[in-house]
């Protein structure tokens, strides 16, 4: 097993996975690990979807286009979930209040959602597995998604996590310099900002002429607002209003 050390520094995006299969003592620690993860109040507002069976996973994939999903060994589904508190709850004849129609319930349950796949990426990281976050599965067809993975009301998916066997070992790509990541006692300044902004733009420039495998004159900054400008056509809300998710305040 790698090092903490190890597993958070060397982590990287691998989309490319050989056909052997993780074995079950793996596939428990990551679960463990997930079962594991700090929430909320412990109101452990997520719940995990392991999606194994290849037709599923081949539909996934036509929805969203990303191939890692029908390659890997394991596809999991991570959501935000209060259909399971609000089941024990009328169980119990508690009145469940409509948290789930609150900015703060909807903030509740992605960050809870995030925190358990964080924990499975280090979890399968830390046994020499490959991973790849696919937060499109979340914007790709959400009510499509969601009809596929049976989800309820109250449930909506935030994110998925390819997991398998690595098949390459891709450049480990650059991030932010702490400069722009880690504010000391308050925001930094614009100028600050600036400056290592300025400076990691033209990092990733190099860094994408240059990396193995297929080569771009990619920057940062303009290319991540490309995909804000590509998201200003998603229509999450409405999805999420499907599920019995609905922001009044």
């Amino acid at each position: 097993m790698k090092s903490v050390k190890e597993t958070l520094l060397q982590r990287r995006s691998i989309r490319r996975y050989e056909r052997e299969a993780i074995s079950d003592d793996q596939l428990d620690f990551i679960f463990q690990a997930i079962r594991n993860t700090p929430t909320s109040y412990n109101g452990q507002q997520f719940s995990v979807i392991d999606i194994t069976d290849p037709e599923l996973k081949l539909r996934l994939y036509e929805l969203t286009g990303q191939k890692q999903i029908k390659t890997c060994d394991h596809f999991l589904a991570f959501c935000a979930d209060f259909h399971k508190i609000s089941l024990i709850a009328a169980e119990k004849s508690v009145e469940m209040p409509d948290i789930n129609k609150t900015a703060d319930g909807l903030i509740l349950g992605a960050v809870d959602a995030s925190l358990a796949m964080m924990s499975a990426v280090t979890a399968a990281c830390s046994l020499g597995l490959a991973t790849c976050c696919i937060g499109y599965a979340r914007t790709a067809a959400p009510e499509q998604t969601a009809a596929l993975l049976n989800l309820p009301k109250g449930v909506w998916l935030v994110c998925g996590l390819a997991i398998g066997v690595p098949r390459e070992l891709p450049d480990l790509k650059p991030k932010q310099p702490l400069q722009a990541v880690i504010h000391r006692n308050t925001y930094a300044p614009d100028s600050t900002l600036l400056e290592a902004l300025t400076a990691y733009d033209n990092e990733i420039s190099r860094y994408n002429s240059t990396r193995s495998g297929s080569q771009t004159s990619n920057d940062w900054a303009s290319h991540i607002v490309s995909y804000y400008s590509e998201a200003m056509n998603y229509r999450m809300l409405d999805a999420l209003r499907s599920q019995g998710f609905d922001p009044q305040r």
